[in-house]
């Protein structure tokens, strides 16, 4: 069940109406709602890996128990290490199993064994592992660290892991924010519903009108660059980073204003991250969710950036490279963690990573300054260039792709593959920054303007250039569901 379909918005009314009209009044019968409507939503694309998250909700919920009820140091330890097993062995059972044996056999091969694929498996992806086996994981780390008291109440643990509106493609959230909320009571607000539902306006908008539009263009020309010149796959990749922000954001929206449907605050995930000034910041304004796991769980444990120079840089190199193969098993995603890595690493040592951690661009102004035009753009066109080995097939494909750009620097006119005007995304893209730029103060309110009938006028275009640019043909899945 994805997002953007009639399935989901009839299921959300029944869980809606159920959750605040018939169980309002005891918090439990809300949460054992919320969990079987999770294993609903979940289970409508394959029912056989519910088996997986109550496997690890179960493993979680014990041994963040056992952390707490042992005051030995190693015993906590142990048990901790039991949930990090259990989580990364799930998650690279099933995630890069197949990646490790062709890489083994194609290592082998160099040196002239022809090992044959005996050991490679048909292994499916679950959709949403990466997600919720993170997630689970947060609670056991939280609990050893002494930042939060484990749970008896299963149900309310188990809703927690397997909250719908963020359960396959986040927020990655942690217990001290999304579990404390489950086990409290909560009453309907009306202003936090109609916030909910601007929020799911707006993710919808950038989704359908931004993603999927751009897909078919995106696709066809990473599908056959080699048949384009550089002016076409410049356009291609540049297109490419509308799309997957489109996307992620787009879901991430649609995520926190479902929540906000049923009284639960989920953290922002995403904060304009293409105004972005230096590459720390945009790590700062991307995924959000995920760059502050890794700083809890890697990062500072690994001892931050209090050790000396060469021991951050190496703790910065890991987190980035662990991020690239959180990704998926590809050598693309790996590559695509160290280009961030080599580019964060500069503003580190300058001492320039923070200085734009409690700012935003043309901050008191109307527009930005030159400067900061300038620092948008170079930090941009570094981040698209990364894309370029996210989104390719192979680490050749990449090369080959930047090569074709190198080598064959030549405008041509890009044809639709359907036959549509470029003209008309290229105005869409324009506007679309431009609003998103009025916007930029708060990432939780899209629709912000005192008059009615402004809004009015906004809700109008959104509905209607959502129902001009909807089709049906393409594929609606979100980019991170392989994830």
């Amino acid at each position: 069940m994805v997002f953007n379909s009639l399935e989901f918005f009839i299921f959300l009314f029944i869980v809606f109406i159920l959750y605040w009209f018939l169980f309002k009044k005891s918090v439990k019968k809300q949460n054992i709602l919320l969990l079987i409507a999770s294993y609903v939503f979940y289970g409508w694309w394959d029912w056989r890996f519910l088996s997986l998250i109550i496997l690890s909700t179960t493993v979680d919920y014990f041994v963040g128990i056992m952390i707490d009820s042992n005051n030995k140091s190693s015993k906590r330890k142990l048990w901790l290490w039991c949930s990090v097993a259990f989580n990364v062995g799930l998650l690279g059972f099933f995630k890069y199993y197949n990646f490790f044996v062709d890489s083994w056999i194609d290592m082998f091969s160099l040196f002239g064994y022809n090992m044959g694929s005996t050991w490679t498996l048909k292994v499916i992806l679950p959709v949403g592992i990466s997600f919720y086996t993170f997630q689970t994981m947060s609670y056991s780390f939280d609990i050893y660290y002494k930042k939060l008291k484990p749970t008896k109440d299963y149900l309310s643990f188990a809703a927690f892991v397997s909250f719908f509106p963020q359960l396959v493609a986040g927020p990655i959230e942690r217990a001290t924010n999304l579990l404390s909320q489950i086990i409290t009571k909560r009453t309907f607000s009306y202003n936090q519903s109609v916030s909910g539902l601007k929020l799911i306006l707006w993710g919808l908008f950038k989704k359908v009108v931004i993603a999927d539009a751009l897909a078919p263009i995106v696709n066809d020309i990473f599908a056959n660059y080699s048949d384009y010149s550089a002016s076409t796959l410049i356009m291609g990749v540049t297109l490419f980073s509308f799309q997957i922000y489109g996307d992620f954001s787009g879901y991430s929206d649609i995520a926190i204003g479902t929540a906000k449907l049923f009284g639960i605050e989920l953290m922002s995930n995403f904060k304009f991250p293409y105004f972005s000034r230096n590459i720390a910041e945009f790590w700062r304004r991307w995924h959000i969710s995920l760059s502050t796991w890794f700083r809890y769980y890697i990062y500072i444990p690994l001892g931050g950036s209090h050790h000396s120079k060469w021991i951050s840089l190496k703790n910065i190199t890991i987190v980035f490279l662990v991020s690239g193969f959180w990704h998926g098993a590809n050598w693309t995603y790996i590559f695509w963690g160290a280009l961030h890595a080599l580019a964060f690493i500069p503003v580190f040592l300058i001492g320039k990573n923070k200085i734009y951690k409690d700012s935003i661009v043309g901050e008191n102004r109307l527009f930005p300054s030159i400067v900061e035009v300038f620092k948008i753009i170079k930090v941009f066109s570094l981040v698209t260039f990364s894309w370029i080995f996210f989104r390719s097939e192979s680490i050749m494909d990449a090369f080959n792709f930047i090569y074709k750009i190198i080598t064959d620097f030549s405008f041509e006119t890009y044809l639709h593959p359907k036959g549509y005007r470029m003209i008309d995304y290229y105005v869409l893209l324009i506007v679309f920054v431009l609003y998103e730029y009025i916007i930029r103060k708060d990432e939780r309110t899209p629709f912000k303007f005192k008059s009615k009938f402004t809004r009015f006028v906004i809700y109008t275009l959104i509905i209607f250039t959502m129902l001009l640019f909807y089709d049906s043909s393409i594929d609606r899945s979100f980019i991170y569901f392989q994830f």
